[in-house]
């Protein structure tokens, strides 16, 4: 959203805040690609009009008393279509995922890094350690312990560690 908000700024970003509705409206009234819905649709049951829409017949305005439980019934339609269409989605997205995915077996007292917190830029130390596990706390929670710095604990996960072999080990 912020590429289409730029797009449509000046060159110094300062007339940001008058393109907002505009990028807004074109982002309700877009199909979503992980619900096949407008988020227009989705909350008020109808495609939006347009200014450069025709309208070829004349609207009345009668009472339908079925008329809120037929608008019930197609945003419920909606709903669950677009529910379907979100589970469907984050399958695929977990299948996509799990493709490259391969879980480490780490187990106690083997040694490890764990990557550092809010990097700030490209030359900044991106792993602490080395750390020791000590503790499994479940398939992807370990308590780890620098080696150096005895008091020095933490509760990790698997997506911040990262394996250390020993040189030693390698030329063996």
């Amino acid at each position: 959203m912020d590429g289409k908000i730029a797009a449509l700024c000046n060159e110094r970003r300062t007339d940001w805040d008058e393109v907002l509705q505009f990028v807004t409206f074109n982002y309700n009234t877009s199909i979503h690609a992980t619900t096949k819905q407008t988020p227009f649709e989705m909350m008020h049951g109808r495609q939006v009009t347009l200014p450069f829409d025709q309208q070829k017949e004349i609207i009345s305005l009668t009472q339908d008393p079925e008329h809120s439980q037929k608008i019930r019934i197609y945003l419920e339609k909606l709903v669950n279509e677009a529910r379907n269409n979100i589970i469907k989605n984050q399958q695929q997205y977990k299948a996509r995922y799990d493709l490259h995915r391969q879980d480490l077996l780490l187990k106690v007292n083997d040694l490890v890094l764990v990557k550092t917190r809010n990097v700030r830029n490209k030359f900044d130390i991106r792993y602490e350690g080395p750390f020791k596990i000590i503790k499994q706390l479940g398939i992807k929670t370990f308590i780890v312990q620098h080696v150096k710095k005895l008091t020095l604990t933490r509760q990790v996960t698997m997506d911040v560690i990262v394996p250390l072999v020993e040189r030693w080990n390698l030329i063996q």
